[in-house]
């Protein structure tokens, strides 16, 4: 009798495993779907995906209720608002300590050129990614705003030629 309740226990949790799997593959369909078209009608995502629209729409709202789905954006073309340079930047701290980390992140936060501020592992502590007008603007931004932050010690600048992959959004 108990190995009887052990064995339905273990078939009950492997279905359960199977559902949880098969749930997953949809949510990633749902999840690639909406990455390359956040603008997707419900029913067409439904139709996508081979959900029912209801079915659908609950799923994509649990995954908003849970946080895997945060927001929607818009891809930009930055040359069209006048964007013609973007940078990768890399910054050095003079110190390590938490105020000095949290003073150049307020710092950063001011600036419109900075667009994403990723904290880093490695030779430097920051990695910047900088969208100006031109080179030109870009120089003024290098001199006038990061130069003059007394936490930073030292600034690599990579200049994007080029994004044959891009898949910010």
């Amino acid at each position: 009798m108990f190995l009887r309740h052990i064995v339905a226990l273990l078939v009950a949790y492997l279905i359960n495993l199977q559902l949880m799997t098969i749930k997953n593959k949809i949510n990633d369909r749902i999840l690639r779907e909406l990455k390359s078209d956040g603008r997707i009608s419900n029913a067409e995502l439904a139709n996508r995906v081979g959900l029912s629209s209801s079915a659908c729409l609950r799923r994509v709202q649990e995954l908003e209720r849970v946080g895997v789905i945060t927001g929607y954006r818009a891809i930009i073309n930055n040359e069209k608002l006048g964007i013609g340079c973007v940078a990768y930047v890399a910054v050095g701290l003079s110190d390590h300590t938490k105020e000095s980390q949290k003073a150049f992140e307020f710092a950063i936060t001011l600036s419109t050129e900075v667009r994403e501020c990723h904290n880093i592992t490695g030779s430097y502590e920051y990695l910047l990614r900088i969208e100006t007008a031109s080179l030109s603007s870009y120089k003024i931004f290098h001199t006038d705003v990061l130069g003059v932050l007394p936490q930073v010690n030292s600034i690599t600048t990579f200049m994007v030629m080029e994004s044959p992959k891009d898949e910010r959004a």
